[in-house]
């Protein structure tokens, strides 16, 4: 039987890894918290490594935070982890390493991008083209007819 792992599309390559490990944030204390159990106690943090692929299988497979399978961690902790993480601004910094590393690879076609849009109603919409189809040929208000 084959010793690797098998790929799934959530799984961190050795190089990917080792060219982010260094941006994951460290967790630390808040300085103006009162703590009870002393630094150290509780439970161990999770590897770090093991928490990003628990964090990219809920962004692949579109899962709720709680189905992530347990090989990752608790749900709760990866997406404690995530959140802290994006305050941190760990994502948008491996996403401009990824864009680096890929313009240096296979540059960037940047003179032909595109900006970004979002679509919505034309305000105007319904006096340039008219009644929606689905309407004509009715006669009033089907709610009130229905009443009676």
């Amino acid at each position: 039987m084959d010793e690797k792992k098998s790929y799934k599309s959530w799984t961190i390559s050795d190089a990917f890894w080792e060219a982010i490990k260094e941006e994951i944030p460290d967790r630390s204390r808040n300085p103006e918290k009162e703590y009870q159990r002393k630094p150290g106690g509780g439970r161990k943090p999770l590897p770090k490594r093991q928490v990003l692929e628990g964090i990219f299988y809920v962004l692949r497979t579109g899962c709720q935070w709680k189905a992530v399978p347990k090989e990752y961690g608790a749900g709760s902790s990866i997406h404690q982890y995530f959140q802290e993480w994006a305050v941190a601004g760990f994502f948008e910094k491996i996403w401009a390493k990824g864009l680096e590393t890929y313009d240096e690879l296979e540059g960037i076609g940047w003179e032909w991008q595109s900006v970004d849009g979002c679509m919505v109603k034309a305000p105007l919409a319904r006096e340039s083209v008219g009644k929606n189809p689905t309407d004509r040929g009715k006669n009033g208000d089907k709610t009130l007819d229905s009443h009676r």
